[in-house]
């Protein structure tokens, strides 16, 4: 600053723009060496982790691996890993992703925004998050200890064709009466866009420096994120054109591409598509590119940047963060959470050496097996000069000495075997918390279970899954929610149409939330394990709610007594959002002034009548209208339909008043009775009570417990 310009105010100094491109700076290409350095040393410290999970992949995809002691003739891998695995994936995604399909809760201050609640359950459907998204990472996570998510929004072009019926014209353009011909017209191109979500292999996901807590703790105190990326030329050439990486130095790697085998790195995908038999062709060549993300000084700030390194000093790119919301679009979650490290432990390292001993077991078991099935015969050979005439045939003559010939049969050590592999494999169950409710066909064993033992075990297993489940709620899903959320806000440009239930479809006013905003002004929380902790609530619920409506009004001077919400929310929760409207919803009609429907009906309109009508004082009001005359004949009806009304009402209150054996005054179950079953019809004399009768099916099994 020289001495004129000092003192004088000066100009906002310009930021750099999200686009431009910073690799052509010589002190930013400075920082993003040193951090490039510091993420490959982070993926060297990491490799025993990798070793580990590549191990656990080999048990899951029930591959025998080099760790193996025994090697016989039979080469079997027991599956115990595998349906493990799958049994946790299975019952972890029902219970995030509910039957009646609300997977969002919101909170903030205001309003709820149904729209914007609408919009994300819009991009679940769309995504395909069950099968495409969360299935995939329960088993990564059990597998490698870590959950791993990457968000993006793409856009994708099509042009589409359409039939068109076009009228027939003379040769000066003007229309005859004949009938339209019909001709094949093609639109512009169309644009579809959304976000897209990426589940990550841990092998190709670090965070530097190791100890840090968060990914918002590791850019503040220098590190950062790093990930390996395999681009073919083809994802090369597209990104060139879409301008996200630099021409000169994609045409620099495309020269240099080695196959995965020369790359010093093995593929997991290329290895996962193996172990489902898609064969890879072999020397396919692709870019090994580490996408890094960190904060570098960019003038006198530091900013969160992207760098698109492919090593050799090469850099593809180095941008500011794309994205509005300055945040990285990537979310991390250790499943099992360790004290002073951002990553955790596989649940399946703790099995995987009982997994070891299982197949070697298994295989000592099948090779005894095998011989035991063949017998030996000791002869004598001087005794037995033709030994080789001693063969297994049909009618075969032996030419020998019966006294000199014995036969000796071969250890059933298979059956030894077959018991210790069962006890490895419910050791296997126990530790990673495997009921047997959550296998197929080992529920109950040689006998069907009762209703105390199934509800035992239902309620196990519904507290030990959400406390598992909560912890990808938590860490993974509820971000996500808000991360898409920001990326629609920047990226989306039209109007979209969106499905929607319920309250949303009578509240459909989008609010709009600023970026800085989203997350203060509203929350948006994953709610597939509040429903089902709810539906385990709803007997309670229900209880409460019996108890509710028998408190006189006196009892609570000072508060009133609104029971709607309550019975909105468990019609939602057991029919869903699509049927419950149908079921439990407000009144369309609204209660109208008696004179202002004298004037109406002077008019010659129908006026309908509202439950919450004062039925005397209508009558009354519109009694003194028919004086004045009907020439309509619309009073004399509307007087009809409140006289009904009145007498209808009266009916219901005399009911009321009138309960039946066993019924509250109201009609329905005792004020505080709890639900339970049906009580049985009384049978014939001498008929067999149902609790002492042998199961369905299975006469040999014992009557049922008291």
């Amino acid at each position: 600053m020289d001495e004129e310009t000092e003192g004088q105010e000066q100009p906002e100094r310009k930021k750099p723009d999200r686009d431009a491109e910073l690799s052509g700076r010589k002190k930013i290409v400075e920082q993003a060496l040193k951090v490039c350095e510091t993420a490959a040393k982070a993926f060297e410290g990491q490799s025993d982790r990798n070793e580990s999970a590549l191990d656990h992949w080999d048990a899951f995809n029930v591959t025998l691996s080099d760790r193996q002691f025994y090697h016989g003739t039979s080469e079997i891998c027991t599956p115990f890993v595998r349906d493990a695995v799958l049994a946790r994936q299975t019952r972890f995604s029902n219970q995030l992703f509910p039957e009646n399909q609300k997977h969002i809760e919101a909170f903030g201050s205001g309003d709820t925004p149904y729209a914007t609640i609408s919009l994300l359950e819009h991009y679940i459907h769309q995504l395909k998050l069950k099968n495409n998204v969360v299935d995939p990472l329960l088993i990564n996570g059990d597998l490698e200890g870590q959950y791993n998510l990457y968000i993006s929004w793409e856009e994708r072009t099509r042009h589409v064709t359409r039939r068109v019926k076009r009228p027939v014209e003379d040769e000066e353009g003007n229309e005859l009466p004949a009938e339209p011909i019909e001709d094949m017209e093609e639109e512009s191109e169309v644009v579809d866009s959304g976000p897209v979500i990426e589940v990550l292999s841990d092998s190709d996901v670090t965070i530097f420096p190791a100890t840090a807590q968060t990914i918002e703790q590791a850019l503040e105190i220098g590190g950062g994120v790093a990930i390996i990326r395999r681009w073919t030329k083809g994802e090369v050439e597209r990104r060139v054109a879409n301008k996200e990486i630099d021409e000169s130095a994609a045409e620099a790697i495309l020269d240099t591409m080695s196959s995965l085998e020369k790359t010093g790195r093995g593929d997991t995908a290329k290895a996962q598509g193996e172990a489902a038999g898609v064969k890879i062709k072999r020397g396919a060549k692709v870019a090994v590119v580490y996408e890094i993300w960190c904060k570098l000084k960019v003038g006198k700030d530091r900013r969160v940047c992207r760098i698109l390194y492919a090593g050799e000093k090469i850099f593809l790119s180095i941008k500011r963060n794309p994205y509005w919301c300055d945040k990285v679009p990537f979310i991390s979650c250790a499943i099992d959470k360790t004290s002073g490290v951002f990553k955790g432990k596989a649940p399946v390292a703790a099995v995987l050496d009982f997994h070891i001993l299982a197949n070697d077991t298994v295989n000592e078991g099948a090779d005894s097996g095998h011989f035991s099935l063949l017998p030996i015969i000791m002869t004598d050979p001087v005794k037995n000069p033709k030994v080789g005439s001693m063969v297994l045939a049909p009618a075969a003559i032996w030419e020998t000495d019966p006294q000199s010939t014995q036969f000796a049969k071969f250890p059933e050590m298979w059956k030894d075997a077959a018991e210790r592999v069962m006890e490895y494999r419910s050791q296997i169950f126990q530790t990673l918390g495997v009921n047997p409710s959550m296998i197929p066909g080992t529920t109950g064993k040689n006998r069907k279970m009762n209703q105390a033992e199934i509800a035992q075990e239902q309620q196990v297993d519904l507290l030990t899954t959400a406390d598992a489940v909560a912890v990808l709620e938590q860490g993974v899903l509820t971000p996500m929610l808000t991360l898409i959320l920001e990326l629609d806000h920047q990226f989306r440009k039209d109007s979209m149409l969106i499905r929607s239930f319920g309250p949303v479809g009578q509240k459909m006013i989008m609010q709009e939330l600023e970026p800085q905003e989203i997350d203060r002004k509203v929350e948006f929380r994953w709610y597939g394990v509040e429903a089902a902790k709810t539906a385990a609530k709803l007997q309670q619920q229900i209880a409460g709610v019996n108890v509710l409506r028998g408190i006189p009004p006196q009892a609570y001077p000072g508060y009133k007594m609104n029971l709607a919400p309550v019975i909105s929310q468990m019609v939602e929760n057991l029919f869903g959002p699509v049927l419950a409207p149908e079921v439990f919803s407000p009144e369309d009609l609204i209660s109208v002034d008696p004179h202002i429907e004298n004037e109406m009906m002077e008019h010659g309109f129908d006026t309908p009548i509202h439950p919450s009508d004062n039925d005397a004082q209508h009558l009354q009001v519109h009694m003194a209208a028919m004086q004045g005359g009907d020439p309509h004949g619309t009073v004399r009806k509307h007087i009809m339909l409140h006289q009904k009304a009145a007498q209808a009402k009266a009916e219901q209150q005399m009911r009321a008043s009138m309960p039946q054996q066993g019924q509250a005054p109201g009609g329905g179950p005792q004020m505080g009775g709890q639900p339970r079953p049906p009580q049985s019809q009384p049978g014939a004399p001498g008929q067999i009570h149902p609790d002492q009768m042998a199961s369905a099916g299975d006469p040999s099994a014992m009557p049922r417990k008291e």
